[in-house]
């Protein structure tokens, strides 16, 4: 069975939800996107538990994470990811409003494969998250699953 590729996103404000929505179906990857609201629901998701426990285990083949969230934020979900040997693989880019230097560091410190701060302008956004879809769901090879070593 060939998995279906896709993308989580752990954001928990719904307009830029759905600009992030909107800036991927021009790569047609709207479909492909899984939403979640929060860290813990972004958790709850990678280990298929709680209202995921029933999904098929496939990794995403990116995560794009906000920051500042609510009930675990996304540098704390970050340390999660890439502590978990199963995790650690998949790529995970910070899409933040956040343009706190300290954010960054530790960001990077953590192993996070992007940091892209969101533009404020509509356009901007749209641009960049197409830009984002486009590499990390059409150019980028991931690294294969542990099973198909």
């Amino acid at each position: 069975m060939n998995k279906v590729k896709h993308v989580l996103l752990a954001e928990d404000n719904p307009n830029d939800v759905e600009l992030t929505l909107e800036a991927l179906s021009v790569q047609n990857l709207a479909n492909e996107v899984v939403v979640v609201q929060d860290g813990a629901e972004a958790l709850d998701y990678l280990y298929c538990q709680g209202s995921f426990s029933g999904r098929i285990p496939d990794n995403p083949i990116v995560i794009l994470l906000d920051i500042k969230m609510p009930k675990i934020n996304g540098i704390e979900v970050l340390k999660q990811i890439k502590k978990d040997e199963g995790l650690r693989k998949i790529p995970v880019v910070m899409l933040t409003s956040s343009r706190e230097e300290q954010d960054l560091i530790v960001s990077y410190n953590l192993g996070v494969n992007a940091y892209v701060v969101k533009p404020v302008d509509f356009q901007q956004f749209i641009y960049a998250v197409r830009q984002l879809g486009l590499f990390w769901a059409v150019i980028n090879e991931p690294p294969p699953s542990e099973k198909a070593i």
